[in-house]
């Protein structure tokens, strides 16, 4: 089975953004360790998986920014976009020609796709999408960018969580950067 992975910026006071979607307090002049950190967790997946308001953004920008770093990466995986809204994807916008849409149930839409044949997944936000993917106990592996900054306020990710879920830490590690990684699992009874 593949493995799902989550990889989140997030404040020390856990937010992953501001009340209305602040994100100017993140760090990103990450140096090379974090970048090489980074391309090791990406080397084995083989699907983004994301939520439609991110993806609105997300896809285009990458797509026009083939320069950046992890642009090549980003822009030849295949992305599955999770929405109740969009009815299609638009392969003649930039970005989108490797993007397909699910549009069911999520829980049983992402236990297929971790049941197909392939390599690891990634989920990045939005707030909503992440928040039901850690609800629904679907992500098998949590990396954490811990960012030094503490904000107060604003998005978090386990607002809807209904029961405790117990992780485990299977390392830590700090860059030059400030930012801290802490990478969990969840623990399976």
């Amino acid at each position: 089975m593949r493995k799902l992975k989550l990889q989140v910026q997030m404040s020390i006071d856990g937010f992953i953004a501001g009340l209305n979607g602040e994100m100017d307090w993140m760090v990103w002049n990450w140096d090379d360790e974090l970048k090489h950190y980074v391309s090791e967790l990406t080397a084995n997946v083989d699907c983004i998986v994301l939520g439609r308001k991110l993806a609105e953004g997300f896809i285009p920008h990458w797509a026009a920014n083939p320069e950046e770093e992890g642009a090549d990466k980003i822009n030849s995986t295949v992305k599955v976009v999770f929405t109740k809204t969009l009815d299609k994807s638009d392969p003649l916008v930039a970005g989108w020609e490797k993007t397909v849409l699910a549009t069911g149930n999520l829980s049983e839409e992402l236990t297929n796709l971790k049941n197909n044949e392939g390599n690891d997944i990634i989920a990045y936000g939005g707030g909503t999408f992440v928040s039901s993917l850690i609800k629904e106990g679907l992500i098998d592996e949590f990396h954490f960018f811990i960012n030094p900054v503490a904000i107060g306020s604003g998005m978090t990710i386990f607002k809807d969580l209904k029961s405790r879920q117990d992780l485990k830490l299977v390392k830590s590690r700090s860059f030059e950067c400030g930012i801290v990684v802490l990478n969990y699992e969840l623990k399976k009874e």
